[in-house]
């Protein structure tokens, strides 16, 4: 039994200290100091018992996860609480921030009942209105830099993307191969499940489109499950990101790759929602399109800072 309060193992580590006065104790006072030793430590897991089924120890104490899996949400009641669940249930530990943008369905509602089911797992923002998919992420990322995360991920509320499809995310950036890992459906083909062939044409060749105009080494330029590692985000000046739409996710990954960030891809297969309304629209679609180029010209007299390369990244 471990009892984790700040990042410390108590308990294993108090054990590991009573053998190590164990063997002083034989050494000096010989039987005896053993069976004092012994009893030392019953009573010590007594106590570790008691602090732990009483909760002493409260929850925002207890050693924080390294990763934040941010969901913007507007109306989804149906998925919301199903998709939160499959996150939590993940082997590794990965929190959970819902960013709202005042759901006229209750989302916001249901989210603070699972906050009060998981408490220090799930966070919501709510915001005033539909402010766009772009400006939802740039305040989830700025809440989980100044809660600490290392690992911060973009994931839809719908199950398009598939939770479990987060520890190959993680895998890949923690490991030191990417900066920015990239959930894509086109890195192996065409890896999309009941998408009507023409959005599915549109998607593919948009990114074929983005590639030629910006020279992203990258298949999925708007793709929209990523992993950021920390350093990433608080390079790149967040608040110079300015594309709204389904464009932001190519300017993200144009920005990292220009601040000299590794930006890699995972392949997934991307499952076209069952329940709720796409948030799709022909606006969302001309800005992506036209906004590639303004970005790219924009580039030319743009100044990026610089990612900082640690020695460990090197030597990952």
């Amino acid at each position: 039994m471990v009892i984790s309060y700040k990042g410390y193992r108590l308990s294993q580590r108090v054990t590991e200290a009573f053998w190590k006065i164990n063997r002083m104790g034989f050494t000096v006072f010989g039987g005896m100091g053993v069976f004092l030793g012994v009893i030392s430590l019953v009573i010590l897991q007594q106590v570790c018992n008691f602090v732990t089924s009483k909760s002493i120890i409260p929850a925002e104490l207890e050693s924080k996860s390294e990763s934040v899996v941010i969901i913007p949400t507007y109306n989804e009641k149906e998925n919301v609480a199903a998709i939160i669940d499959a996150v939590l249930a993940l082997p590794r530990r990965f929190d959970v921030l819902v960013v709202d943008d005042n759901s006229p369905d209750g989302t916001a509602a249901i989210v603070k009942e699972k906050i009060k089911e998981h408490p220090g797992r799930v966070d919501l923002l709510e915001r005033k209105g539909k402010l766009g998919l772009g400006t939802a992420y740039i305040a989830g990322f700025k809440r989980a830099l100044d809660n600490g995360y290392e690992y911060i991920f973009e994931m839809d509320a719908d199950f398009s993307h598939n939770p479990q499809d987060l520890l190959k995310l993680y895998d890949a950036c923690n490991s030191g191969k990417m900066d920015v890992a990239v959930g894509s459906r086109y890195i192996t083909g065409v890896n999309v499940v009941n998408w009507p062939m023409g959005r599915v044409l549109m998607s593919y060749f948009a990114s074929k489109y983005v590639r030629f105009i910006t020279g992203l080494k990258v298949a999925d330029t708007t793709a929209g499950f990523c992993c950021y590692r920390r350093k990433v985000l608080e390079t790149m000046e967040l608040d110079k990101i300015r594309f709204k739409g389904y464009a932001f996710q190519i300017e993200m990954k144009f920005t990292a790759s220009k601040c000299g960030f590794k930006v890699g891809e995972v392949p997934i297969i991307f499952v076209n929602r069952v329940l709720g309304t796409s948030k799709m629209s022909s606006g969302i679609f001309s800005e992506a399109f036209f906004g590639v180029m303004k970005l790219k010209i924009s580039s030319w007299t743009r100044k990026y800072p610089k990612a900082v390369v640690n020695p460990s990244d090197t030597e990952a």
